[in-house]
């Protein structure tokens, strides 16, 4: 079972700073050019830390990972961090508009014990590459802290954290921050011994899916086995935990967004391949594609350079051997199984969230053509990880992201 801690979180101090200046969003949605902009915010922006600048004279003494630690160190010191005298659990809610409507993501931060991925209680669903893990491998070595919380999801009909999480948010917040997008974060400690005992009980038993930040668990689980191979048996091992922010799966205010596919090569008999497999109805009045392909299983979109209309592509076939049943109905993992893989043979592939961008895309020639998706459900996510079944990258966009910098865990 999941074993989830309360622990001394580092926060700033609220009367050292302005604290939108100093927060920063995840770091693998940070243009180069936002994070020059995060660093003329504050010197004291966590972007130092956590998604720190190269520069031309780093070497294997001096670089990015070596600064963080500098940062991190030196704002401890001089009082803009500060470590909570005794462990606790944070609430943070997450208040924000998203398709002309109001949502509320309440949820709350705690350590999580690392345990192999599928083979206890905590679950991913999305395939990882190198290149990311091992840059925040670095950052891990160097600063020896979480620096941003990884995002993941439990289970639970009953709730019984929800009326801890409302009585605390019923009072003034420690921080209430506004994103670039609008969006209103709040933190909260949570103070009664007695419930974060009663936060410990209820998560027992309780699966832990990952739903945003596979690359942080995976690197945090390496840097444990690597660290516990160097330290003496026995003793405690506070890097055995990790940061996360936990929610309820079933909270309405929990939103996933698609990314949709580009394509800069296609075959040339590519209709004739669709034609094959899926069902093919022309959209000619207007690419309002999101609203059209909202509620359809087994189907997306396909727009291709120089069309004058659009196409909702429906799979006739259930022949997905290597899949498990449950997820043969889902959309994104039919298109790279059966288009990606089968069809066209290729992993070369374009990410666009925005529909009007993408369209844009091919229509200038940057792309031959692009596949519209549906957003993931949160049900699939829990069956494809249940399943141990690895989606494709961003299958799923879990929206708002945190902030980074909220709270950071030290050992």
């Amino acid at each position: 079972m999941a074993e989830i801690i309360p622990f001394r979180g580092i926060v700033y101090d609220t009367a050292r700073v302005q604290i939108e200046d100093v927060l920063a969003p995840p770091y693998d949605i940070i243009t180069p050019e936002y994070r020059e902009a995060l660093y003329m915010q504050s010197p004291y922006n966590v972007v130092r830390i956590d998604y720190g600048k190269e520069e031309p004279s780093d070497d294997a003494v001096q670089n990015k990972y070596t600064r963080a630690r500098h940062y991190l160190e030196k704002w401890l010191s001089d009082g803009i961090l500060k470590q909570n005298e005794s462990p606790t659990f944070y609430v943070y809610e997450m208040t924000y508009r998203i398709h002309g409507s109001t949502k509320r993501l309440r949820g709350f931060l705690g350590l999580v014990k690392l345990e192999e991925l599928g083979k206890g209680s905590i679950y991913p669903h999305e395939c990882t590459h190198a290149m990311p893990k091992q840059d925040r491998l670095n950052l891990l070595r160097a600063c020896h802290a979480n620096t941003s919380p990884i995002f993941a999801l439990y289970k639970s009909s009953e709730n019984r954290i929800a009326p801890i999480l409302s009585a605390v948010t019923s009072t003034e917040p420690y921080i209430s921050a506004v994103d670039i997008s609008g969006d209103v974060h709040r933190l909260w400690r949570v103070d009664r011994a007695d419930d974060m005992e009663a936060i410990k009980r209820e998560m027992v038993g309780k699966a832990v899916f990952i739903a945003d930040g596979h690359h942080r668990y995976e690197t945090a689980l390496e840097f444990y086995r690597e660290q516990s191979s160097r330290d003496e048996p026995g003793g405690s091992k506070p890097y055995g935990y990790v940061l996360m922010f936990l929610a309820n799966m079933l909270d309405e205010g929990l939103t996933i967004l698609p990314t949709h596919r580009l394509l800069k090569t296609i075959p040339a008999d590519l209709d004739r391949l669709l034609s094959a497999y899926f069902d093919r109805e022309r959209v000619q009045n207007g690419f309002d594609i999101r609203s059209v392909l909202s509620d359809r299983r087994r189907s997306f979109g396909f727009y291709q350079g120089g069309a004058s209309y659009w196409e909702i592509l429906t799979y006739r076939e259930t022949d997905m051997c290597d899949v498990c049943e449950d997820l043969r109905q889902t959309d994104v993992v039919i298109l790279h199984e059966v288009v990606l893989k089968k069809i066209i043979h290729t992993a070369d592939i374009g990410y666009e969230m925005d529909v009007r961008r993408a369209l844009d895309l091919v229509s200038s020639g940057a792309y031959r053509a692009a596949f519209f998706l549906n957003p993931t459900l949160v049900e699939d996510v829990e069956k494809a990880a249940l399943s141990s079944f690895r989606m494709p990258p961003k299958s799923t966009y879990f929206y708002p992201k945190l902030l980074t910098g909220l709270v950071i865990n030290k050992w």
